[in-house]
């Protein structure tokens, strides 16, 4: 057998995402056919696909079990919540979803009555044993109280249990003390079905803003009992939702296919963009009317590596790049447009300041670099200093992101343009004569400083096995050597350290977060104390910050409430717990036969509002 044929053939043996691999080849001037490539089934000549790919693995589809941004995508797709964002509106709209209305609140933001709209099915699932299974306002106690369930160890619980729906909270806390279980029909003050379509939410502090909370279906999308207590810790594997989607073939870490809910109740395509905003008014002009989803089927592939992602994309293989990686960004958007060559072809592409930040977080109960000893402070901020998050923007991402100066996300309340921090700094020779000041030094000679008591000091980050996330890795590890900071990089899938990162099991890692709403109090949530293995990656405990955490939850919008988020920026900077590196520019780039696209700020239910025109395709 010849050397390439037998490459080829170890190749596909081994290969777990076929068009990653049908890309690459083709890339390297070699062949794969379709068998070999075990590409995923191929739709009838009028049935819409739409096909991409994510560059991180799901991790299941179990709404009060999921945290990851990808996860999350998908099941928005299958869960619905309360509310949404409008599709096309530029600042955000709230509409309801699942609601009838808007809710009715009392004037202290206490009390809230939300009515269901009747005639909304589940998808048809053996759970139910044969019958049609209507969505109802106990079915949102069930999902809400879900979070509470030790059981469930929900790693998002932080965010309901800050809502302080009256009772919820004690009873957790009484169930954790006794280990009994969680009963399920126990009435919760704070959390009742008035009528089988009423819902009403009690709380003992003000949230002006929670219908922003109830629009995300990802986390708050109401499940069925009787689907989590017939498969009950494979609830991860059987989402069954009253979306408009639902789970077809699932090859995990590998292939996610969803298919349209034949059960899916008449919802029709309606939209309020800006009267000048000529893109979004001209997608309202074109599809308004249509009937809910458009697509029969999606299919994303999980590709971890860039280069193959993107050669699939030109392939053919995927209608759209979500998130263009920036490796291409020169070969793609040459000078910020489009390259003439993909134009030619009828491509499109979507340029948005995404809401989001890439940060590092530091382990505030690590033994080395945590705690508030000032020593300590000392070399988070030293380390901080000496990030050069520029270079990594420039080289790095290709320019496709903007400089951080807090863990605030653009588009969101707290997020402010003006405002700068130390946390935007490069400064090594500050960083050198803090680490100086507080015995920080090389004693031996060997080039590496040592901790204050002579121990040696070698960090170590957590990091993902691709060439990219090496790059990034690679700046840093040389800009912190500049000030002798020795790192080393423990590399395991996302997944994985997304588990070391929950339990405590770490000292530092890089990564990023996106808003699911456009109220900045979830980025004050890395701070807050009460969210210590959920969304405070950190494990940061400061009483003055969570007073102001609390503060800004309850007030209403305007100056005051944005002078407490300046005062805990402030604050998140003097600590270091973080070190916000930068803000990405995201580009998405559709084929000509996906029509009506337009990345979401918030809401990730995009896949109903997007169709392909099949006749646009080439044979």
């Amino acid at each position: 057998m010849k050397r390439s044929q037998a490459r080829r053939n170890f190749l596909t043996r081994t290969a777990s995402r076929g068009l990653a691999i049908t890309a690459l080849l083709s890339g390297l001037g070699l062949a794969a056919s379709p068998a070999q490539a075990a590409a995923p089934q191929k739709e009838a000549a009028d049935e819409k696909v739409m096909r991409y790919a994510f560059k991180i693995a799901e991790t299941g589809f179990d709404p009060a079990k999921v945290q990851d941004l990808y996860s999350r995508i998908i099941t928005q797709q299958i869960y619905e919540g309360l509310y949404t964002f409008d599709y096309l509106a530029r600042p955000f709209k709230l509409k309801p979803l699942t609601a009838a209305a808007l809710p009715e609140h009392s004037a202290d933001f206490k009390t809230w009555t939300i009515r269901i709209k009747p005639g909304i099915y589940f998808a048809e699932d053996p759970a139910f044993k044969g019958k049609k299974r209507e969505l109802t306002a106990a079915d949102y106690v069930y999902s809400f109280k879900r979070f509470a369930d030790p059981v469930t160890n929900s790693p998002t619980w932080d965010g309901l249990e800050e809502q302080h729906l009256l009772g919820l909270n004690e009873y957790r806390a009484e169930i954790e003390k006794s280990k009994k279980p969680f009963d399920y029909d126990k009435a919760i003050p704070g959390l009742l079905a008035l009528d089988r379509y009423t819902l009403q939410l009690r709380l003992a502090e003000a949230r002006p803003r929670l219908p922003q909370v109830l629009a995300d279906g990802s986390l708050l999308g109401a499940v069925a009992r009787e689907v989590i207590e017939t498969y009950g810790d494979k609830s991860m594997e059987h989402p069954v939702g009253t979306g408009p989607f639902k789970l077809g073939n699932w090859r995990r870490s590998s292939l996610i296919e969803l298919v349209r809910n034949p059960d899916y109740r008449e919802r029709y395509y309606d939209a309020e963009p800006n009267a000048d905003d000529a893109e979004g008014q001209a997608l309202l002009a074109r599809f308004k009317g249509r009937r809910l989803p458009m697509l029969d089927r999606v299919e994303v592939a999980i590709i971890e590596e860039n280069q193959p992602r993107w050669l699939s994309f030109l392939n053919g293989q995927f209608d759209l790049l979500y998130t263009l990686p920036e490796d291409f960004t020169s070969q793609a958007i040459p000078g910020g447009k489009l390259a003439p060559t993909l134009a030619k072809k009828g491509m499109h592409s979507y340029t948005v300041v995404a809401s989001d930040v890439l940060f590092t977080v530091f382990n505030m109960e690590d033994p080395v670099l945590g705690g508030f000893e000032p020593a300590h402070i000392a070399l988070r901020r030293a380390i901080s200093l000496a990030t050069n998050a520029e270079r990594e923007m420039k080289i790095a991402r290709r320019d496709q992101a903007i400089s951080a100066q807090s863990i605030m996300l653009p588009h969101t309340t707290g997020y402010d343009a003006q405002f700068k921090s130390e946390n935007g700094d490069f400064d090594p020779q500050r960083a050198r004569a803090l680490l100086d000041l507080y015995g920080y030094v090389d004693r031996n000679g060997d080039g590496w400083r040592e901790q204050p008591d002579g121990s040696p000091l070698l960090l170590e980050s957590l990091t993902t096995p691709d060439s990219f996330q090496r790059q990034i890795d690679e700046i840093w590890a040389k800009s912190l050597a500049q000030i002798g900071l020795q790192v080393k990089f423990k590399s395991a899938k996302w997944p994985e350290n997304l588990k070391s990162l929950r339990a405590g099991k770490f000292q530092i890692w890089s990564l990023g977060s996106s808003a699911s709403s456009p109220d900045g109090q979830d980025a004050l949530g890395f701070f807050y104390s009460p969210r210590i293995g959920g969304q405070n990656y950190a494990r940061f405990n400061l009483p003055a910050m969570d007073k102001l955490y609390e503060q800004a939850n309850s007030m209403p919008d305007g100056p005051e409430r944005e002078a407490v988020f300046r005062d805990a920026k402030r604050l998140g900077v003097a600590y270091a717990p973080y070190r916000a590196r930068g803000h990405r520019l995201i580009t998405d780039i559709a084929q000509p036969w996906l029509i009506g696209y337009r990345r979401p700020q918030f809401a990730q239910d995009w896949w109903q509002y997007v169709d392909i025109d099949n006749s646009r395709k080439k044979p």
